[in-house]
């Protein structure tokens, strides 16, 4: 697995933490030193507690599972969509609707209303029939639930494992996994609990360069991760099709000896 180097971490601002009047002691441990009233984050930390996400992402991914993103802040909102997007991971990046988790069957048929709803619209013969008002009601009704359930649209069960960018801003999210016992793997800067989530990755949560750098090296791992699924499915098939190709053989054998030895005998 590449690993992140020390100049890519400096280089995007991912050890600048907050002003040091607002950090969260519970974050001690990951705090190198206090520069001009700000705190600077142990880099070392973040390169093996990254590495140590990365790899445990990887085995839940590989075993099948998905991984929901989980980043409402701006600056986090379009990189995480399109790392998420492009993994075909489910993604939150609007905002997190209370019980998206610990009431998921309530937010099962939100997912079946917005399906119906594109479906009616998209029907040329049910969309005759409605009015103009009619029509733009229900457009606007599909538009918001797809700007908020849009990113979870295919997720048919719980994820395996949240990744969230922010810790305090998607408090929400943290309790609601934790109550379910889904692990949460986070980007937690100074003013952050870390104790809160299974995976802390010390990290600017507020920089763009920062996120970006942490939310594609986890989503590298989660690549990583695909293919080795992949590979192991493609393992299987070839050893199904050796061990079908010997039972036929086998089976060829036996049929072929009783004739070999009526010949002998003759």
């Amino acid at each position: 697995m590449a690993q992140v180097s020390y100049k890519e971490l400096l280089d995007a601002g991912v050890h600048f933490g907050h002003l040091t009047r607002k950090w969260d002691p519970k974050m001690a441990p990951y705090i190198f030193m206090e520069k001009n009233g700000i705190h600077i984050i142990d880099l070392n930390k973040t390169v093996t507690l990254l590495d140590e996400a990365s790899t445990a992402l990887k085995s839940i991914v590989r075993s099948g599972r998905k991984i929901m993103f989980v980043a409402t802040k701006k600056q986090a909102q379009e990189i995480v969509s399109e790392e998420a997007r492009r993994l075909k991971m489910p993604y939150v990046t609007d905002r997190w609707l209370g019980g998206m988790l610990t009431n998921f069957a309530t937010i099962r048929k939100s997912l079946k209303k917005m399906t119906q709803l594109e479906k009616m619209l998209k029907d040329e013969t049910t969309s005759a029939n409605l009015n103009k008002k009619e029509k733009l009601v229900l457009t606007r009704e599909k538009d918001k639930l797809e700007r908020v359930l849009g990113g979870i649209a295919d997720l048919t069960r719980l994820p395996a494992a949240l990744f969230v960018i922010d810790v305090k801003r998607e408090h929400i999210a943290v309790a609601e996994a934790q109550r379910l016992g889904i692990p949460v793997f986070a980007m937690c800067d100074t003013n952050s609990n870390p104790e809160l989530v299974d995976f802390p990755i010390p990290a600017n949560d507020d920089a763009y360069k920062s996120i970006s750098l942490i939310t594609l090296a986890i989503g590298k791992a989660i690549e990583e991760g695909l293919m080795e699924r992949k590979q192991d499915k493609d393992d299987a098939r070839v050893q199904e099709e050796e061990e079908a190709k010997r039972a036929v053989d086998s089976g060829a054998d036996v049929a072929e000896a009783p004739a070999a030895t009526t010949e002998e005998e003759a």
